[in-house]
């Protein structure tokens, strides 16, 4: 051990004398290309040590991954905005349905031309307006999970709501609405033929917007 100890000593020794010679005489570096050469760096002016080949090639590799991520990043913005921009359309073009048949075939329409799905489908519990499916008392539990708000990712218990479409529907985004007075249960079904369409991980404030959205708008014809 005091061997080892002994050995390290003379090496920090060893190198704290290399250190002082260079700060004391750094021409011997800057004056000798080789050494520069097998070292990565070059002298591009007075007093000014520039990076060589290999050290730049660090530099340009930690460049394109800082592109890359920044690329990203401004990709999925983009992404996002524009979709908050359709959605914000699509609640304009809802608001101006005139009665619960038009806004669901103005949902259904949307959902396909606007956002790429295969379906869209308003549903309520006990009584259905015009143009909805009609569900059973507790079928939105059934279907959502009790307590429940939002479900997203393959429904197999959903496929019911989708009627002709279901066999296309990989993955649906379910989301709860509280209808009427009384109030009773609903539920809006978003239908996409990609199993990861909809996923339980991913953000659903969009879809969430709609849904109450299409809660204030079936106020409106139920104390009418």
């Amino acid at each position: 051990m005091s061997e080892l100890l002994l050995s390290g000593a003379h090496a920090w020794a060893r190198d704290e004398a290399i250190r002082a010679f260079l700060r004391g005489r750094p021409e011997f570096l800057t004056e000798d290309p080789d050494l520069m050469r097998a070292l990565g760096v070059r002298p591009d002016a007075a007093n000014v040590v520039d990076f060589g080949p290999e050290a730049l090639s660090r530099v340009a590799r930690a460049h394109r991954r800082e592109s890359s991520v920044r690329r990203r990043l401004e990709a999925l913005a983009e992404a996002n905005f524009e979709a908050a921009a359709r959605t914000h359309e699509a609640v304009l073009d809802l608001i101006a349905a005139d009665g619960p048949a038009d806004l669901a075939r103005r949902l259904r329409r949307l959902a396909r031309r606007k956002f790429g799905l295969v379906a869209a489908v308003l549903a309520a519990e006990r009584e259905a307006p015009e143009g909805w499916r009609l569900l059973a008392e507790g079928q939105c539990d059934l279907t959502l999970g009790a307590a429940r708000a939002v479900r997203l990712g393959p429904a197999p218990t959903a496929t019911g709501l989708f009627g002709e479409d279901a066999p296309r529907i990989g993955s649906a985004a379910l989301i709860r609405l509280s209808l009427g007075a009384p109030a009773r249960a609903g539920v809006v079904a978003f239908g996409a033929e990609a199993e990861d369409a909809f996923h339980p991980h991913m953000g659903h404030e969009l879809i969430d917007f709609i849904a109450r959205a299409i809660e204030v708008i079936a106020r409106r014809w139920a104390s009418s």
